[in-house]
């Protein structure tokens, strides 16, 4: 079950927004959201009871990014085992919820593992659900630590690829903290950029259909104080043309065995128009996002989005729940992959928290994986 409740307009949030946490009232315990169809008209949080109110704020969007939907996840896992639900069953159901986003079923198998654990030592559920939710607890904060030193990775690459700082990056989608445990992934390299006096101009794609980056993206640039500017997503190539763009930087939600990388809708061609005007195309991700049981970007499952997000635009408070203002003709059928994939040729390189790739090969990929400290999650299909 799930409920709303609204922030006044006097509150004032830090840049690190708080996108989930676990809290425990007198009448149980619940994972509490930042709604994010929600943003930037209004900060409302969703408090969520159980899983079956966690899967579907996941397929709403409500909540999202890669890193975030694995501790949210993990999470959902323990407020199953918490409450006294099936733990298989809520687990299976959470990742089912989106499919392409390997993170999730990371953060899911590794708190179930974790109960199951717990309860074949002991036999005791209440002890296997505070594993659980000791498991969740520390993925949270192992991808807080990861952002940290992906900024740090990242930022020291692009000093390295561009020289005289005043750095003009072109994002796409949302990869700040609204992403996850930290913050984020592609916008956390961007932010210390900011923070270092290096970043001339964040590039904002607007990211079609659902406008994480006008949404989200811009909203915690805004509230970082970093200089940005919104553009339409075919506005991109003109500003390669004019020589705007000295890195693109982007996240990703699975990373296949040979370096291929599938993230949000529209990454792919900015990939092939970097690569066409000599711009480095980065991509920013922790480790739980490459999956080695899945060889290459062929075998990567692309979640179909409903085609009413492209049919109709709905205003912030009604993101993805339909009924939005048409934009075509009744009946109009509509193409609306959620994500595409990037091939590894055209990646200049992969950030990761334990370092970067480049080239992008697959060799170099698992050589990276495997320097990964003893027990760090990784993705298995």
């Amino acid at each position: 079950m799930v409920d709303q409740q609204a922030r006044t307009g006097g509150d004032k949030r830090p840049t690190e927004i708080p996108a989930i946490r676990w809290e425990e009232p007198p009448e149980g315990p619940v994972l509490v959201l930042l709604d994010q169809t929600r943003l930037p008209a209004e900060e409302v949080e969703l408090v969520c009871t159980d899983a079956a109110a966690l899967v579907e704020a996941i397929r709403s969007l409500a909540v999202r990014g890669a890193p975030l939907l694995g501790i949210a996840g993990a999470y959902g896992v323990a407020l199953a085992a918490a409450r006294g639900f099936d733990v298989a069953e809520a687990a299976r159901a959470l990742e089912e919820a989106r499919p392409t986003a390997v993170n999730l079923s990371v953060g899911v198998r590794r708190a179930r593992a974790a109960h199951q654990a717990e309860l074949a030592r002991t036999g005791d559920p209440t002890a296997a659900a505070v594993a659980a939710l000791a498991s969740a607890r520390a993925l949270h904060q192992e991808d807080a630590e990861a952002s940290a030193r992906m900024a740090a990775h990242g930022l020291a690459l692009l000093d390295e690829l561009l020289s005289g700082g005043g750095h003009r990056i072109l994002t796409h989608c949302n990869t700040g903290s609204l992403v996850s445990g930290g913050e984020g992934t592609a916008f956390a390299v961007a932010l210390a950029a900011h923070r270092a006096g290096r970043l001339r101009r964040l590039w904002v794609d607007e990211t079609r259909p659902l406008l994480q980056g006008a949404r989200l993206t811009a909203y915690e640039a805004a509230r970082s104080g970093m200089a940005y500017t919104l553009l339409t997503d075919n506005a991109a190539g003109s500003l390669f043309a004019a020589g705007e763009v000295d890195a693109v930087l982007i996240g990703a939600d699975r990373i296949a065995a040979d370096g291929s990388v599938a993230n949000k809708v529209g990454s792919y061609p900015l990939a092939v128009l970097a690569r066409y005007h000599h711009v480095p195309f980065i991509v920013v991700a922790p480790l739980t996002t490459v999956d080695p049981g899945t060889p290459d970007g062929a075998s990567i499952e692309i979640e179909q989005r409903p085609g009413f997000e492209v049919t109709e635009v709905a205003a912030p408070q009604a993101a993805g729940a339909g009924g939005g203002i048409p934009m075509a003709p009744l009946g109009t059928q509509a193409y609306n992959p959620a994500f595409d994939v990037t091939p590894p040729e055209l990646v200049t390189a992969i950030v990761t928290e334990e370092g970067v790739v480049s080239p992008v090969t697959a060799e170099a990929l698992a050589e990276l994986c495997a320097r990964a400290p003893a027990g760090a999650p990784q993705a298995s299909s």
